[in-house]
């Protein structure tokens, strides 16, 4: 099995191995995942426990369905685990998973977080959400279309315009209002920005910090990783900083999105890979990311943590994910035609 050979360039081999029951290991289950490690470390953890079976994970920040097509047959991929409706699509069409019809998991998941086919399965949903600076910014509420609004010219950073996050909301800007509207709103935002799109969600709240911007876009998840940072305590400061605001909570919702799992197309360890989809739908997994990863867990009757809760109720946007990832291709175009990356026009 080539799980062992040398990384490429730009891609992390972390080893998320639990040895929690070494004497009781039955087998092991290869994870490809674009999740952060330490995102998912919790869950793996709490499946070894229960289950004995060890867990690997190679995390890519980039290229992993273009990976697995390349290992073909060989490939030691179990299962897929990823950030958005636009990568599980992308790897449904590249023909590197395969359906499951399990009732453990359909139990769990709402039809409307599970591929009809069973070729993915979403396990938690956050909120494209507004980071608002708490002494600058005086407004509780607000909508995606009015950030294209010249009050706040010079006031709005975000990360990379190309990123899957900002694909995703500007995937469903068309859905909503079209391309045309879509183009002209995104030359405001755009014209509307501090500085170049760069850096990650969390530098967004930094950049709020330390005055460079006054709002940005972020998941809302990494606000609860911020304020329970002990690693890096300066994170609290950041999350100290922002509020956070849900986008048209009066109108049609907040975009939301969601992490998902597949089942890779040549699982070698494919019973392992389903027990870990199950579990990974269970209450306790979903208790988990609730808690832990600071999300909204999909299962019914789950509630959100604390935390969470402190952000104030969101109202998701309805409108089918699939729909919405139709569209992914033609928010990229759009990215690139009006030059979003180049930041805000002289």
């Amino acid at each position: 099995m080539p799980w062992n050979r040398p990384v490429v360039a730009a891609l992390t081999l972390a080893a998320a191995t639990s040895h929690a029951l070494p004497a009781l290991a039955d087998g092991e289950v290869n994870i490809y995942s674009y999740r952060q490690p330490e995102l998912i470390q919790p869950l793996l953890d709490a499946f070894t426990k229960e289950t004995g079976i060890e867990t690997n994970v190679l995390f890519l920040d980039k290229g992993l369905v273009e990976r697995i097509q390349a290992e073909g047959a060989n490939s030691p991929a179990d299962v897929i685990l990823t950030v958005d409706i636009s990568r599980l699509t992308e790897a449904v069409e590249a023909g590197v998973t395969q359906p499951v019809d399990d009732a453990k998991i359909n139990d769990h998941i709402p039809a409307q977080y599970r591929d009809p086919k069973g070729n993915w399965f979403g396990l938690t949903t956050r909120g494209r959400v507004v980071y608002a600076s708490r002494d600058r910014v005086p407004e509780n509420e607000i909508t995606y279309e009015e950030l294209s609004d010249p009050k706040w010219k010079g006031r709005i950073c975000t990360r990379d315009g190309q990123h899957s996050y900002n694909i995703g909301l500007f995937a469903s800007m068309i859905a909503h209002h079209g391309a045309e509207y879509t183009e002209k709103w995104l030359t405001g935002v755009k014209n509307n920005l501090t500085r170049k799109p760069d850096g990650s969600d969390r530098s967004q709240a930094k950049a709020i910090f330390s005055g460079e911007c006054d709002i940005a876009l972020g998941n809302s998840y990494y606000v609860g990783l911020m304020m329970t940072n002990e690693k890096e305590p300066e994170q609290k400061e950041w999350a100290g900083a922002i509020k956070v605001l849900f986008p048209n909570a009066k109108d049609r919702g907040t975009h939301v999105n969601i992490s998902g799992v597949s089942l890779a197309k040549n699982a070698p360890n494919k019973e392992n890979g389903i027990r870990l989809m199950e579990f990974l739908a269970s209450p306790e997994a979903q208790k988990i990311y609730a808690e832990q990863v600071f999300e909204y867990p999909v299962a019914p009757g789950a509630e959100p943590s604390e935390i969470v809760k402190s952000f104030g109720p969101i109202k998701p946007d309805p409108l089918p994910l699939a729909e919405i990832s139709a569209h992914r291709k033609e928010a990229s175009e759009l990215v690139d035609k009006v030059g979003f990356n180049d930041g805000p026009s002289e």
